[in-house]
Protein backbone atom coordinates (compact mmCIF):
# COMPACT_ATOMS: atom_id res chain seq x y z
CA UNK A 1 0.00 0.00 0.00
CA UNK A 2 1.27 3.40 -0.65
CA UNK A 3 1.04 6.57 1.51
CA UNK A 4 0.17 10.27 0.10
CA UNK A 5 1.70 12.73 1.95
CA UNK A 6 0.52 16.80 1.86
CA UNK A 7 3.40 18.72 2.14
CA UNK A 8 2.33 22.29 -0.05
CA UNK A 9 1.15 24.90 2.92
CA UNK A 10 3.16 27.18 3.72
CA UNK A 11 2.40 27.17 7.53
CA UNK A 12 1.97 30.85 8.47
CA UNK A 13 0.47 30.21 11.99
CA UNK A 14 4.32 29.45 12.52
CA UNK A 15 5.93 32.17 10.59
CA UNK A 16 9.40 32.76 12.69
CA UNK A 17 9.92 29.05 11.99
CA UNK A 18 9.10 28.63 8.00
CA UNK A 19 10.83 32.13 6.72
CA UNK A 20 12.73 30.68 3.77
CA UNK A 21 11.69 27.27 4.65
CA UNK A 22 8.68 25.26 4.54
CA UNK A 23 7.18 24.01 7.52
CA UNK A 24 7.37 20.14 6.64
CA UNK A 25 10.73 20.91 7.35
CA UNK A 26 10.60 22.34 10.72
CA UNK A 27 12.96 20.38 13.32
CA UNK A 28 11.87 18.36 15.76
CA UNK A 29 14.28 16.65 18.08
CA UNK A 30 16.68 16.51 15.47
CA UNK A 31 14.38 15.25 12.69
CA UNK A 32 11.83 17.36 10.34
CA UNK A 33 8.45 16.86 10.83
CA UNK A 34 7.61 15.21 7.16
CA UNK A 35 10.89 12.97 8.12
CA UNK A 36 9.06 11.82 11.33
CA UNK A 37 5.71 10.97 9.02
CA UNK A 38 7.64 9.17 6.74
CA UNK A 39 9.35 6.89 9.45
CA UNK A 40 6.42 6.22 11.38
CA UNK A 41 4.58 4.97 8.44
CA UNK A 42 7.56 2.62 7.48
CA UNK A 43 7.02 1.36 11.17
CA UNK A 44 3.40 0.59 9.92
CA UNK A 45 4.56 -1.24 6.75
CA UNK A 46 4.45 1.48 4.17
CA UNK A 47 7.72 1.96 1.73
CA UNK A 48 5.95 3.66 -1.11
CA UNK A 49 5.27 7.27 -0.98
CA UNK A 50 3.77 9.98 -3.00
CA UNK A 51 4.53 13.53 -1.14
CA UNK A 52 2.09 17.21 -2.61
CA UNK A 53 4.83 19.43 -2.59
CA UNK A 54 3.84 23.27 -3.02
CA UNK A 55 5.51 26.46 -1.19
CA UNK A 56 9.27 25.99 -1.60
CA UNK A 57 8.79 21.95 -2.36
CA UNK A 58 12.17 21.72 -3.91
CA UNK A 59 13.26 21.96 -0.87
CA UNK A 60 11.34 19.47 0.39
CA UNK A 61 12.88 17.23 -2.76
CA UNK A 62 16.31 17.67 -1.89
CA UNK A 63 16.07 16.90 2.08
CA UNK A 64 14.46 13.70 0.99
CA UNK A 65 15.37 12.81 -2.21
CA UNK A 66 14.20 9.82 -3.40
CA UNK A 67 13.72 8.10 -0.17
CA UNK A 68 16.58 5.49 -0.24
CA UNK A 69 18.23 6.32 2.71
CA UNK A 70 14.57 5.86 4.33
CA UNK A 71 14.38 2.70 3.02
CA UNK A 72 11.44 3.51 1.11
CA UNK A 73 10.84 5.26 -2.39
CA UNK A 74 9.44 8.81 -2.81
CA UNK A 75 7.93 10.08 -5.69
CA UNK A 76 6.73 13.41 -5.94
CA UNK A 77 4.04 15.95 -7.62
CA UNK A 78 3.85 19.32 -7.92
CA UNK A 79 0.51 21.74 -6.44
CA UNK A 80 1.19 25.33 -7.63
CA UNK A 81 -1.96 26.34 -6.16
CA UNK A 82 -0.73 25.72 -2.73
CA UNK A 83 -1.92 28.84 -1.17
CA UNK A 84 -5.91 27.05 -1.66
CA UNK A 85 -7.15 24.34 0.09
CA UNK A 86 -5.30 21.07 0.59
CA UNK A 87 -8.22 19.17 -1.28
CA UNK A 88 -6.06 20.88 -4.36
CA UNK A 89 -2.88 18.86 -3.29
CA UNK A 90 -5.07 15.19 -2.78
CA UNK A 91 -6.51 15.94 -6.16
CA UNK A 92 -2.90 16.34 -8.14
CA UNK A 93 -1.82 12.69 -7.20
CA UNK A 94 -4.90 11.08 -9.11
CA UNK A 95 -2.33 9.55 -11.47
CA UNK A 96 0.35 8.16 -9.10
CA UNK A 97 -2.60 6.19 -7.18
CA UNK A 98 -4.45 3.52 -8.77
CA UNK A 99 -5.34 1.59 -5.76
CA UNK A 100 -6.33 1.88 -2.05
CA UNK A 101 -3.73 4.40 0.12
CA UNK A 102 -3.08 6.03 3.25
CA UNK A 103 -3.65 10.10 3.09
CA UNK A 104 -0.91 11.98 5.97
CA UNK A 105 -0.53 15.07 6.68
CA UNK A 106 3.23 16.95 6.93
CA UNK A 107 2.32 18.12 10.33
CA UNK A 108 0.44 15.76 11.92
CA UNK A 109 2.81 12.99 14.03
CA UNK A 110 1.31 10.17 15.49
CA UNK A 111 1.25 6.65 17.41
CA UNK A 112 2.31 3.81 14.63
CA UNK A 113 -0.47 1.96 15.97
CA UNK A 114 -2.86 4.31 14.74
CA UNK A 115 -1.99 3.81 10.86
CA UNK A 116 -1.79 -0.15 11.48
CA UNK A 117 -4.51 -0.66 12.72
CA UNK A 118 -6.36 1.49 10.06
CA UNK A 119 -3.81 0.04 7.12
CA UNK A 120 -5.47 -3.48 8.31
CA UNK A 121 -9.01 -2.18 7.96
CA UNK A 122 -11.16 -3.22 5.94
CA UNK A 123 -12.20 -0.39 3.22
CA UNK A 124 -16.54 -0.34 2.86
CA UNK A 125 -16.49 3.29 1.58
CA UNK A 126 -14.44 5.29 -0.45
CA UNK A 127 -12.79 6.78 2.34
CA UNK A 128 -12.21 5.84 6.37
CA UNK A 129 -10.96 8.54 8.37
CA UNK A 130 -9.72 8.25 11.84
CA UNK A 131 -11.19 10.15 14.52
CA UNK A 132 -10.93 11.10 17.99
CA UNK A 133 -13.09 11.46 20.87
CA UNK A 134 -11.55 13.64 22.95
CA UNK A 135 -13.08 17.07 23.14
CA UNK A 136 -12.63 19.43 20.12
CA UNK A 137 -9.99 22.61 20.84
CA UNK A 138 -9.72 25.72 19.01
CA UNK A 139 -8.90 25.06 15.10
CA UNK A 140 -9.43 21.47 15.11
CA UNK A 141 -11.89 19.90 12.72
CA UNK A 142 -14.96 18.69 14.18
CA UNK A 143 -16.60 15.12 13.21
CA UNK A 144 -20.20 14.28 13.47
CA UNK A 145 -20.83 10.41 12.95
CA UNK A 146 -23.72 7.94 13.61
CA UNK A 147 -23.29 4.43 13.10
CA UNK A 148 -19.84 4.82 11.95
CA UNK A 149 -20.99 6.88 9.08
CA UNK A 150 -19.61 10.55 8.88
CA UNK A 151 -22.47 12.80 8.65
CA UNK A 152 -20.74 16.13 8.65
CA UNK A 153 -17.61 17.64 9.08
CA UNK A 154 -15.78 20.90 9.77
CA UNK A 155 -14.19 23.40 12.07
CA UNK A 156 -17.45 25.70 12.31
CA UNK A 157 -20.12 22.60 12.51
CA UNK A 158 -22.83 22.96 15.29
CA UNK A 159 -22.82 19.27 16.68
CA UNK A 160 -20.42 16.99 16.49
CA UNK A 161 -19.35 13.78 18.26
CA UNK A 162 -15.40 13.02 17.40
CA UNK A 163 -12.32 15.10 15.65
CA UNK A 164 -10.32 14.57 12.32
CA UNK A 165 -7.08 13.10 13.11
CA UNK A 166 -5.90 14.06 9.99
CA UNK A 167 -4.95 10.25 8.70
CA UNK A 168 -7.42 8.61 6.05
CA UNK A 169 -7.83 5.32 4.33
CA UNK A 170 -9.02 6.30 0.63
CA UNK A 171 -9.60 4.30 -2.40
CA UNK A 172 -9.24 6.43 -5.82
CA UNK A 173 -12.99 7.19 -5.97
CA UNK A 174 -12.12 10.05 -3.24
CA UNK A 175 -10.25 11.84 -6.43
CA UNK A 176 -13.90 11.95 -7.92
CA UNK A 177 -15.00 13.81 -4.91
CA UNK A 178 -11.77 15.69 -4.78
CA UNK A 179 -13.11 16.76 -8.57
CA UNK A 180 -16.68 17.32 -7.81
CA UNK A 181 -15.92 19.59 -4.78
CA UNK A 182 -13.43 22.04 -7.07
CA UNK A 183 -15.85 22.52 -9.62
CA UNK A 184 -17.69 24.04 -6.59
CA UNK A 185 -15.18 26.09 -5.74
CA UNK A 186 -14.57 24.15 -2.74
CA UNK A 187 -11.05 23.49 -1.87
CA UNK A 188 -10.37 22.24 1.99
CA UNK A 189 -10.10 18.42 2.27
CA UNK A 190 -13.13 18.24 4.97
CA UNK A 191 -15.14 19.63 1.68
CA UNK A 192 -13.89 16.56 -0.33
CA UNK A 193 -14.79 14.02 2.44
CA UNK A 194 -18.00 15.95 2.59
CA UNK A 195 -18.95 14.97 -0.46
CA UNK A 196 -18.19 11.57 0.07
CA UNK A 197 -20.08 11.96 3.22
CA UNK A 198 -23.63 13.00 1.16
CA UNK A 199 -23.68 9.64 -0.42
CA UNK A 200 -22.92 7.90 2.83
CA UNK A 201 -19.40 7.04 1.22
CA UNK A 202 -17.02 7.98 4.33
CA UNK A 203 -16.90 6.33 7.52
CA UNK A 204 -14.57 6.55 10.71
CA UNK A 205 -12.31 4.69 12.29
CA UNK A 206 -12.14 5.19 16.03
CA UNK A 207 -8.72 5.37 17.73
CA UNK A 208 -10.10 4.93 21.00
CA UNK A 209 -10.74 1.46 20.21
CA UNK A 210 -7.20 0.64 19.69
CA UNK A 211 -5.91 -1.56 22.35
CA UNK A 212 -4.42 0.40 25.33
CA UNK A 213 -2.14 -2.34 27.01
CA UNK A 214 1.23 -3.09 25.50
CA UNK A 215 2.56 -6.10 27.28
CA UNK A 216 5.86 -5.70 26.56
CA UNK A 217 5.76 -2.36 28.27
CA UNK A 218 3.86 -3.45 31.08
CA UNK A 219 1.38 -0.56 31.21
CA UNK A 220 -1.42 0.92 29.32
CA UNK A 221 -0.70 3.54 26.80
CA UNK A 222 -3.58 5.48 25.01
CA UNK A 223 -2.73 6.37 21.05
CA UNK A 224 -1.42 9.72 20.58
CA UNK A 225 -1.27 12.22 17.66
CA UNK A 226 -0.42 15.66 17.36
CA UNK A 227 -1.03 18.46 14.93
CA UNK A 228 1.39 20.59 14.90
CA UNK A 229 -0.15 24.45 13.65
CA UNK A 230 1.72 26.63 16.49
CA UNK A 231 4.90 27.12 18.20
CA UNK A 232 2.99 25.52 21.61
CA UNK A 233 2.13 22.94 19.58
CA UNK A 234 5.46 22.13 18.76
CA UNK A 235 6.61 22.11 22.67
CA UNK A 236 4.00 19.73 23.33
CA UNK A 237 5.16 17.49 20.61
CA UNK A 238 8.64 17.90 22.14
CA UNK A 239 7.52 17.13 25.22
CA UNK A 240 5.46 14.70 24.35
CA UNK A 241 8.57 12.05 22.34
CA UNK A 242 11.04 12.55 25.36
CA UNK A 243 8.06 11.57 28.33
CA UNK A 244 7.42 8.59 25.95
CA UNK A 245 11.32 7.77 25.90
CA UNK A 246 11.39 7.91 29.20
CA UNK A 247 8.36 5.67 29.78
CA UNK A 248 10.16 3.07 27.27
CA UNK A 249 12.97 2.81 30.17
CA UNK A 250 12.98 0.34 32.89
CA UNK A 251 11.66 1.78 35.76
CA UNK A 252 13.95 2.96 38.77
CA UNK A 253 11.55 1.15 41.09
CA UNK A 254 13.06 -1.84 40.61
CA UNK A 255 15.79 -0.85 42.52
CA UNK A 256 15.06 -1.53 46.21
CA UNK A 257 18.29 0.35 47.04
CA UNK A 258 17.01 4.06 47.39
CA UNK A 259 21.07 5.10 46.72
CA UNK A 260 21.24 2.96 43.59
CA UNK A 261 17.42 4.39 42.69
CA UNK A 262 18.92 8.14 43.10
CA UNK A 263 22.03 7.43 40.88
CA UNK A 264 20.42 5.62 38.35
CA UNK A 265 18.08 9.14 37.76
CA UNK A 266 21.21 11.03 38.18
CA UNK A 267 22.98 8.70 35.21
CA UNK A 268 19.80 8.87 33.47
CA UNK A 269 19.89 12.36 33.24
CA UNK A 270 23.17 13.75 32.04
CA UNK A 271 22.54 10.93 29.07
CA UNK A 272 19.35 12.54 28.03
CA UNK A 273 20.78 16.03 28.96
CA UNK A 274 23.57 15.02 26.37
CA UNK A 275 21.38 13.67 23.54
CA UNK A 276 18.98 16.46 23.91
CA UNK A 277 21.81 19.19 23.15
CA UNK A 278 22.75 17.18 20.20
CA UNK A 279 19.68 17.82 19.24
CA UNK A 280 18.68 20.75 19.74
CA UNK A 281 22.25 21.96 18.16
CA UNK A 282 21.52 20.09 15.50
CA UNK A 283 24.66 18.19 15.23
CA UNK A 284 24.47 15.72 12.17
CA UNK A 285 25.07 12.23 14.09
CA UNK A 286 23.45 9.45 13.61
CA UNK A 287 22.88 6.94 16.97
CA UNK A 288 25.43 4.43 14.59
CA UNK A 289 28.13 7.60 14.87
CA UNK A 290 27.69 8.09 18.01
CA UNK A 291 27.90 4.19 19.06
CA UNK A 292 31.19 4.29 16.86
CA UNK A 293 32.51 7.37 18.57
CA UNK A 294 31.44 5.56 21.89
CA UNK A 295 33.79 2.35 21.00
CA UNK A 296 36.74 4.99 19.94
CA UNK A 297 36.63 6.47 23.19
CA UNK A 298 36.66 3.18 25.35
CA UNK A 299 39.48 2.21 23.21
CA UNK A 300 41.50 5.39 23.89
CA UNK A 301 40.51 4.87 27.94
CA UNK A 302 42.05 1.50 27.76
CA UNK A 303 45.21 2.95 25.98
CA UNK A 304 45.19 5.71 29.00
CA UNK A 305 45.23 2.98 31.29
CA UNK A 306 48.24 0.71 29.97
CA UNK A 307 49.69 4.08 29.61
CA UNK A 308 49.15 4.89 33.58
CA UNK A 309 47.26 7.86 32.65
CA UNK A 310 44.71 6.96 35.52
CA UNK A 311 42.95 9.80 36.15
CA UNK A 312 42.58 10.04 31.77
CA UNK A 313 41.63 6.63 31.80
CA UNK A 314 38.87 7.29 34.11
CA UNK A 315 37.48 10.22 32.23
CA UNK A 316 37.69 8.80 28.73
CA UNK A 317 35.89 5.44 30.40
CA UNK A 318 33.15 7.39 31.55
CA UNK A 319 32.33 9.75 28.53
CA UNK A 320 32.67 6.03 26.71
CA UNK A 321 29.53 5.30 28.93
CA UNK A 322 28.14 8.34 28.87
CA UNK A 323 28.31 8.03 24.56
CA UNK A 324 26.74 4.44 24.77
CA UNK A 325 23.43 5.62 26.58
CA UNK A 326 22.90 8.79 23.94
CA UNK A 327 23.08 6.52 20.94
CA UNK A 328 19.99 4.94 22.52
CA UNK A 329 18.03 7.90 23.78
CA UNK A 330 18.97 9.42 19.52
CA UNK A 331 17.75 6.38 18.54
CA UNK A 332 14.74 6.43 20.35
CA UNK A 333 13.58 9.88 20.07
CA UNK A 334 14.42 10.55 16.49
CA UNK A 335 12.48 7.12 15.59
CA UNK A 336 15.70 5.95 13.80
CA UNK A 337 15.70 1.93 14.68
CA UNK A 338 17.63 -0.83 13.15
CA UNK A 339 17.90 -3.97 14.42
CA UNK A 340 21.86 -3.59 13.08
CA UNK A 341 22.24 -0.37 15.47
CA UNK A 342 21.91 -2.73 18.34
CA UNK A 343 23.77 -5.65 17.09
CA UNK A 344 26.89 -2.88 16.47
CA UNK A 345 26.30 -1.62 19.89
CA UNK A 346 26.58 -5.38 21.60
CA UNK A 347 29.52 -6.13 19.43
CA UNK A 348 31.33 -2.54 20.37
CA UNK A 349 31.05 -3.07 23.67
CA UNK A 350 32.47 -6.62 24.39
CA UNK A 351 35.85 -4.79 22.37
CA UNK A 352 35.81 -2.03 24.70
CA UNK A 353 35.65 -4.05 27.81
CA UNK A 354 38.08 -6.21 26.65
CA UNK A 355 40.16 -3.48 25.64
CA UNK A 356 40.04 -1.75 29.41
CA UNK A 357 40.65 -4.27 31.13
CA UNK A 358 44.08 -5.21 29.06
CA UNK A 359 45.17 -1.41 29.54
CA UNK A 360 44.77 -2.20 33.39
CA UNK A 361 46.50 -5.59 33.07
CA UNK A 362 49.64 -3.64 31.49
CA UNK A 363 49.47 -1.08 34.26
CA UNK A 364 49.73 -3.71 36.61
CA UNK A 365 51.94 -5.69 34.51
CA UNK A 366 54.56 -6.12 37.75
CA UNK A 367 51.68 -7.92 39.26
CA UNK A 368 52.36 -11.10 37.38
CA UNK A 369 49.40 -12.90 38.70
CA UNK A 370 47.00 -9.45 37.05
CA UNK A 371 46.63 -11.61 33.94
CA UNK A 372 44.94 -14.28 35.17
CA UNK A 373 42.18 -11.65 36.67
CA UNK A 374 42.30 -10.10 33.99
CA UNK A 375 41.29 -13.40 31.62
CA UNK A 376 38.68 -13.55 34.06
CA UNK A 377 37.37 -10.44 34.38
CA UNK A 378 36.95 -11.11 30.31
CA UNK A 379 35.88 -14.15 30.62
CA UNK A 380 32.86 -13.21 33.40
CA UNK A 381 31.70 -10.69 31.04
CA UNK A 382 31.72 -12.23 28.24
CA UNK A 383 29.95 -15.14 29.55
CA UNK A 384 27.45 -13.19 31.39
CA UNK A 385 26.51 -11.67 27.93
CA UNK A 386 26.66 -15.53 26.38
CA UNK A 387 24.17 -16.96 28.76
CA UNK A 388 21.16 -14.14 28.60
CA UNK A 389 21.90 -14.96 24.38
CA UNK A 390 21.59 -18.37 24.40
CA UNK A 391 18.91 -18.88 26.56
CA UNK A 392 17.25 -16.50 24.24
CA UNK A 393 18.07 -18.96 21.30
CA UNK A 394 16.89 -22.12 23.41
CA UNK A 395 13.57 -20.43 23.87
CA UNK A 396 14.33 -19.64 27.40
CA UNK A 397 14.97 -16.84 29.73
CA UNK A 398 17.09 -16.28 32.82
CA UNK A 399 15.24 -15.30 35.51
CA UNK A 400 16.51 -12.29 36.36
CA UNK A 401 18.31 -11.29 39.77
CA UNK A 402 17.59 -8.97 43.03
CA UNK A 403 20.73 -7.54 42.70
CA UNK A 404 21.42 -6.36 38.46
CA UNK A 405 24.63 -6.47 36.61
CA UNK A 406 24.30 -4.10 34.12
CA UNK A 407 27.16 -3.35 31.86
CA UNK A 408 27.03 0.21 33.23
CA UNK A 409 27.67 -1.02 36.62
CA UNK A 410 31.14 -3.11 36.30
CA UNK A 411 32.29 -0.52 34.02
CA UNK A 412 31.53 2.15 36.92
CA UNK A 413 33.39 -0.01 39.31
CA UNK A 414 36.31 0.30 37.46
CA UNK A 415 35.66 4.71 36.84
CA UNK A 416 35.54 4.58 40.65
CA UNK A 417 38.94 2.33 41.21
CA UNK A 418 40.65 4.30 38.92
CA UNK A 419 39.25 7.65 40.27
CA UNK A 420 40.29 6.49 44.33
CA UNK A 421 43.92 5.94 42.66
CA UNK A 422 44.77 9.39 43.01
CA UNK A 423 44.56 8.63 46.77
CA UNK A 424 45.41 4.82 46.89
CA UNK A 425 47.44 3.46 44.52
CA UNK A 426 46.10 -0.39 44.68
CA UNK A 427 42.58 0.80 44.48
CA UNK A 428 41.94 0.53 40.53
CA UNK A 429 43.67 -3.65 41.18
CA UNK A 430 41.19 -3.97 43.63
CA UNK A 431 38.52 -2.93 41.34
CA UNK A 432 39.28 -4.84 38.64
CA UNK A 433 39.72 -7.87 41.04
CA UNK A 434 35.67 -7.37 42.21
CA UNK A 435 34.57 -6.96 38.78
CA UNK A 436 36.20 -10.11 38.31
CA UNK A 437 34.72 -12.50 40.73
CA UNK A 438 31.51 -11.18 40.76
CA UNK A 439 30.81 -11.07 37.36
CA UNK A 440 32.24 -15.20 37.16
CA UNK A 441 29.97 -16.01 40.33
CA UNK A 442 26.65 -14.17 38.41
CA UNK A 443 27.39 -16.75 35.56
CA UNK A 444 28.27 -19.45 37.67
CA UNK A 445 24.48 -18.32 39.23
CA UNK A 446 22.71 -17.91 36.34
CA UNK A 447 24.36 -21.16 35.40
CA UNK A 448 21.83 -23.42 37.61
CA UNK A 449 19.16 -25.40 36.44
CA UNK A 450 16.02 -23.29 38.74
CA UNK A 451 17.47 -20.06 36.73
CA UNK A 452 16.54 -21.19 33.21
CA UNK A 453 12.76 -21.25 32.75
CA UNK A 454 10.13 -20.68 29.96
CA UNK A 455 8.60 -17.58 29.69
CA UNK A 456 4.82 -18.70 30.10
CA UNK A 457 6.27 -20.07 33.09
CA UNK A 458 7.01 -17.35 35.26
CA UNK A 459 5.39 -15.52 37.77
CA UNK A 460 3.68 -11.93 36.33
CA UNK A 461 5.61 -9.56 38.31
CA UNK A 462 9.01 -11.51 36.86
CA UNK A 463 7.37 -11.55 33.24
CA UNK A 464 6.93 -7.69 33.33
CA UNK A 465 10.75 -7.28 34.99
CA UNK A 466 12.05 -9.57 31.78
CA UNK A 467 9.62 -7.96 29.31
CA UNK A 468 10.90 -4.41 30.27
CA UNK A 469 14.69 -5.76 29.85
CA UNK A 470 14.16 -7.34 26.15
CA UNK A 471 12.60 -3.80 25.89
CA UNK A 472 15.08 -1.83 27.21
CA UNK A 473 17.83 -3.74 24.97
CA UNK A 474 15.69 -3.38 21.49
CA UNK A 475 15.23 -0.17 22.01
CA UNK A 476 18.44 0.72 21.82
CA UNK A 477 18.43 -0.12 17.62
CA UNK A 478 20.31 2.23 15.46
CA UNK A 479 19.82 4.07 12.52
CA UNK A 480 21.89 2.43 9.57
CA UNK A 481 25.03 4.35 8.81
Amino acid sequence: MKALIIAAGQGSRLNDLTKGSPKPLIQLLGLSLIERVVLSAKRAGIEEFVITVGYLGDRIAATLGDGRRFGVRIDYVQNREWEQGNGGSVLRATRLLNDNFILLMSDHMFDDRILKGLVDHELGSSVVLAVDRRAPSPGDTKVLEKRGKIVDIGKDIEESNCIDTGIFLCSPRIFAYAEEAMKEGKTELADVIDKAAENRDAEVFDITQIGSYSSRMGKGTTPWWIDIDTKEDLRKAEQYLIKKEDSLKTPHLLHRNMIFRKYRVIEDRIREGVATLLLELGIPLTPNQITILSFVVGILSGVSFALSHLLLGAILCYLSDVLDGVDGVVARRTGAVTTYGAYLDSCLDRYVDAFVVLGICVHFSHFGYIWIIGVLAITGNLMFSYTTHRAEALGRVVLPSRIRWYRRRRMHIIIVGAFLSLFYTSSLFYALATMAVISNLKVFWRMMPWMLKDFNSVDNNTRKLLARTSLRRFQKDKHVI
